[in-house]
């Protein structure tokens, strides 16, 4: 990740109302809400209806979310076909079952592994010779030693960057989230889990989807749900491209990236997917670096190689983000800044809308 230098003030152009408190109400859901997602959770239980289903459009269109589904279905698709799995004996994946084997698309016949740890839901997943290398700023956190290092220093340093520490940042991502509330999140880039288990343990979902590239990441992830005895009821870990994102379309209540966007390989593409797979009305958001304080000319005029040579992207102002947002579909772009610290959110218009 870049290193950022720069003095750190007060937070600014921030409006935010206070931290939320959610209710009892809010954090508990009904028995058969419950009893149906641990059935779902613990079992790994996939999609089994097409995307095509008359139902499912049926009830997209009159209230403009998919998530009613994620009692029964987990929305998780084949990331080459994106259709949901399903099994030809059997309406319902059971993932538990497949641990050590693998889930299979029923469409395209692809094999996804599936470890105690993570399910494999890249499209190189289970491959003996083809195998593909990142971008530099993706490989990095590949590496065994930046996940171990990541709690333990690595993340704590944003703050010479502006970033407010991991619990105020995520009280603040909690306000632009609200709205999600119930339904189904996915942290993708997730990095060690930081913001999954809080999402987890906060009880504001459903389900919540731990999400990355990086297989060490994720095992550092499973490590600390261990060692915090965070409940598995409502938190899975995929391994995915986010440029190919393992899910139905219009199924997402929420999409949660923690400094993540400046590493993607490509942002347009990874936003592309984020929108395809957000129901109407749900909501992104990311926070990254803006070095709109850098003013020199030849920085500018040199970005384009430093982004080449190190595949992390700079941005240099908020309405580059705001652009991207809106290149991709998503609007109400919103942003709180610290300096070169940046919140933003934008959300999947409604039909009408």
């Amino acid at each position: 990740m870049a290193t950022i230098t720069g003095s750190i003030g007060v937070l600014t152009r921030i409006r935010m109302p206070k931290a939320i408190g959610f209710s009892k109400s809010q954090r508990t859901f009904d028995c058969k809400r419950s009893a149906s997602f641990a059935a779902a959770a613990i079992a790994g239980t996939a999609a089994s209806v097409s995307v095509e289903d008359p139902e499912l459009n049926s009830t997209l269109e009159k209230n403009g979310k998919s998530s009613e589904y994620s009692d029964t279905l987990y929305n998780l698709a084949c990331p080459i076909c994106y259709k949901p799995f399903a099994s030809r004996g059997d309406p319902q994946v059971t993932l538990a079952s497949t641990i050590g084997s693998g889930v299979e698309c029923y469409t395209c016949k692809k094999l996804y592994c599936h470890n105690e740890t993570y399910l494999d839901l890249t499209i190189a997943s289970g491959l003996e010779e083809y195998s593909e290398t990142m971008p530099a700023a993706t490989e990095i956190f590949r590496n065994p030693l930046v996940p171990f290092l990541y709690e333990r220093g690595w993340r704590q340093s944003f703050i010479w960057g502006g970033f407010p520490g991991p619990e105020r940042e995520f009280k603040m991502a909690q306000n632009y989230l609200k709205p999600t509330t119930g339904g189904t999140i996915v942290d993708a880039s997730c990095g060690s889990g930081l913001f999954s288990r809080l999402f987890a343990r906060s009880g504001m979902y459903s389900h919540v989807v731990a999400l990355d590239f990086s297989e060490n990441m994720l095992r550092q992830c499973h490590e600390y749900i261990k060692q915090e005895n965070i409940p598995k009821e409502n938190l899975i870990l995929v391994r995915a491209d986010i440029s190919r994102l393992p899910f139905v379309s219009n199924s997402i209540d929420g999409v949660h990236a923690g400094a993540a966007l400046h590493c993607w390989p490509s942002p347009s593409a990874a936003v592309a997917e984020i929108s395809r797979i957000l129901r109407p009305g749900g909501i992104f958001v990311a926070t990254t670096f803006i070095y709109d304080f850098i003013t020199v000319p030849v920085f500018r005029a040199l970005r384009e190689f430093y982004i080449r040579a190190t595949s992390n992207h700079l941005y240099l102002s908020e309405r580059e983000l705001e652009d991207l947002c809106r290149a991709c579909g998503l609007v109400g772009f919103k942003c709180l800044r610290n300096g070169p610290f940046v919140m933003i959110s934008a959300s999947k218009p409604k039909p009408g809308c």
